[in-house]
């Protein structure tokens, strides 16, 4: 590093002027978003097909986020655990500590553009050397002074090149980022709070289900041994009956210990200890938002990760600017004043003041190349990000798209399974009925339970799978289904 000290000889408007003409030379590349076009509709939405229109996307700031959207589920208890979950998650807790480092590093970034004023002030007392006397004894005499300082400094580096400017262009778009985060942070949180109640209801739905069920099995074993006692039924019957009841009743331990593990899960977002945490049991799923016909893919634009990601791709262009100023030189105006003496008394007197003032130029001349290092460094980054501002886009569209389908096929499948469940009771009470006149075996009463309890084993996951793929859909489309305000 090469450094040049000014005298009060430069002519000081020259270099005003070169200093203002050459501030207009900032090395940052002009802004432009990552060109990414998504659809004006959905691929799965048939009757918003026909449009084809294409537009660039353009993410929204992550205050247009709902605060309240699972509202939707009509759920208060649901309700209550995204109020606690808001209020005690470790993971919010980290996000909003990010964002407020991110928020101080903007206040650091912009601090460098103003000047640095500082105090000092020292007393100091020293010997300097030892001399013989002149009167031929042999002995020594030493020099002891005493010195008092007490100044001001100023300095002020000029962003002639706009590298402090792209500094704080940066940092503001990475904490704009960090806020994107924690919007995205409680997005997921919010969706996994509700993705994990539902599973838990469903559990409950299932362990109430199987234990309904138990009580007809017991009865079918208790009919099936009276009717071996009358001689109408083999042990072979009863056995089978034993069987049948004895495996319904490890399916319902399996359900209750899914629920409980579910219920620790939860707990654990709210952020609670599974000891300090209880749920009353209902077994009652609440009914999926109903999904509309024709969904804008303008609500795409509102996801915090793609807003989050694009400004990553801002401040990865805004670094580009910072390290192509470290090519130029930087110019650092410099004032110091004060007063400096021996007496402590009369330090602040005219003859003891001092002052000094002038430009300093640095330079480096030679740095092995780090310099053109850290450019291409920078300007890897910046394809990184944008690389991965597109692939953010293009996985919330498959997963919109991935929703979409699981939602529309799955409300079809519960029809179709709430059908097949009334069919097989149907078949069930028939059977049930042949076998106590006697004219079919109880391997039949065994199939057509097993049909139906399967049936409605199969009614309940399909329910569960249908709210998971509309919570699901909610997130993908960051919590709402109605179109964004005009611009």
């Amino acid at each position: 590093m090469t450094s040049f000290t000014f005298s009060r000889r430069v002519a000081w408007p020259a270099l005003v002027a070169s200093g203002l003409w050459l501030a207009g030379c900032a090395q940052t590349p002009p802004y432009e978003r990552p060109t990414m076009d998504i659809p004006a509709a959905y691929k799965e939405q048939a009757a918003a097909q026909a449009q084809g229109i294409w537009k660039p996307a353009q993410p929204q700031a992550s205050t247009a986020l709902p605060e309240t959207w699972w509202t939707v589920y009509g759920d208060a208890v649901l309700d209550r655990l995204q109020q606690q979950a808001e209020a005690h998650s470790p993971t919010l807790a980290q996000s909003a500590a990010r964002l407020r480092a991110a928020q101080a590093a903007v206040t650091s970034s912009g601090a460098a553009a103003l000047p640095i004023v500082g105090a000092n002030a020292s007393s100091s007392r020293a010997r300097s050397g030892t001399q013989l006397s002149s009167q031929g004894d042999g002995s020594s005499t030493a020099r002891i002074s005493t010195s008092h300082s007490l100044g001001l400094t100023a300095s002020w580096e000029l962003d002639l090149w706009g590298r402090i400017s792209a500094g704080v262009s940066a940092a503001q778009a990475s904490a704009q980022a960090s806020a994107d985060d924690l919007a995205a942070a409680r997005l997921s949180l919010q969706a996994a709070v509700a993705q994990t109640y539902f599973s838990l209801r469903a559990a409950e739905a299932q362990a109430a289900l199987l234990g309904e069920t138990l009580k007809a099995y017991d009865r079918s074993w208790e009919l099936t041994r009276n009717r071996q006692a009358a001689g109408v039924a083999s042990s072979a019957d009863v056995a089978q009956a034993e069987a049948q009841y004895k495996s319904t009743q490890v399916q319902l331990l399996e359900a209750q210990t899914t629920r409980s593990q579910l219920e620790h899960a939860l707990a654990a977002l709210l952020g609670q200890a599974p000891a300090a945490f209880a749920l009353e049991p209902t077994a009652a799923l609440p009914a999926p938002a109903d999904v509309p016909r024709v969904l804008p893919s303008d609500l795409l634009q509102r996801r915090p990760d793609i807003a989050a990601a694009e400004r990553r791709v801002a401040a990865a262009n805004a670094q580009i600017g910072v390290a192509r100023a470290a090519y130029f030189p930087t110019l650092t105006l410099s004032a110091a004043g004060g007063y400096r003496g021996a007496p402590l008394a009369d330090l602040f007197s005219a003859p003891n003041l001092f002052w000094s003032l002038g430009p300093a130029l640095a330079a480096s001349i030679f740095d092995g190349g780090a310099r053109s290092a850290a450019v291409e460094t920078a300007r890897a980054n910046h394809a990184q990000v944008t690389a991965a501002y597109r692939q953010t886009v293009l996985t919330a569209l498959q997963e919109v798209e991935d929703n979409l389908t699981a939602a529309a096929a799955l409300a079809q499948e519960e029809q179709l399974q709430r059908e097949a469940t009334a069919a097989a009771q149907r078949a069930l009470d028939v059977v049930e009925n042949q076998y106590r006149a006697g004219t079919v075996g109880y391997l039949n009463v065994l199939a057509a339970q097993t049909t139906v309890l399967s049936s409605q084993r199969s009614l309940i996951d399909v329910k569960s799978r249908r709210l998971t793929a509309v919570n699901a859909l909610l997130k993908n489309v960051a919590g709402r289904w109605e179109a964004l305000p005009p611009a």
